[in-house]
């Protein structure tokens, strides 16, 4: 199984960060490259736990599609998620969230392992990971562009008891 460990450093509340990682419409904005789309299951909004979605993008020239479920979940530090149906053999995400001075670490772990045996390993190796590496790299740097924002973060948690409200100012005229 290959595994891919990111840590991004962001200047932002924990609530708010663990809820924009799990934001539907975020998701999409950060995969524009792919095409994706939320094709079917919970299309929009905030995934909780027992939550399924699929997602439907262009990879490697391909349309697919690949339908994930939250199997575990604990607000504000963990949730992840796990294929359930898709292109992988395995597919599974943990995304960890923990407070540091100034805002949150969020450590994403990504395992998979393509469907291609002997091969897979290979093809996990010089081709998917790299992929997926790039993909995750993007949809970290603009969940933290959105997160340290003054108020963009807003279109994604309008209601600021999804964000951490003791630590984020009050809306205007609210």
């Amino acid at each position: 199984m290959a595994v891919i460990r990111t840590q991004t450093v962001i200047c932002a509340p924990i609530e708010r960060v663990f809820d924009l990682a799990r934001n539907v419409e975020l998701h999409l904005l950060s995969s524009a490259a792919t095409e994706e789309c939320a094709a079917a299951g919970k299309t929009s909004g905030l995934l909780g736990m027992n939550d399924s979605i699929t997602w439907e993008g262009k990879h490697l020239g391909v349309r697919q599609q690949l339908t994930g479920a939250i199997v575990e979940y604990e607000r504000p530090r963990f949730f992840r998620d796990r294929m359930t149906r898709g292109a992988f053999r395995d597919l599974t995400h943990g995304h960890r969230f923990d407070p540091v001075q100034g805002g949150t670490v969020m450590t994403d772990v990504l395992e998979f392992r393509s469907p291609i045996p002997p091969f897979g390993g290979m093809i996990d190796h010089w081709i998917v990971g790299p992929r997926l590496e790039r993909l995750l790299a993007e949809r970290n740097r603009m969940l933290k562009e959105i997160a340290e924002s003054a108020d963009r973060w807003r279109e994604f948690l309008p209601d600021p008891e999804l964000a951490g409200s003791s630590l984020t100012p009050p809306r205007p005229g609210g």
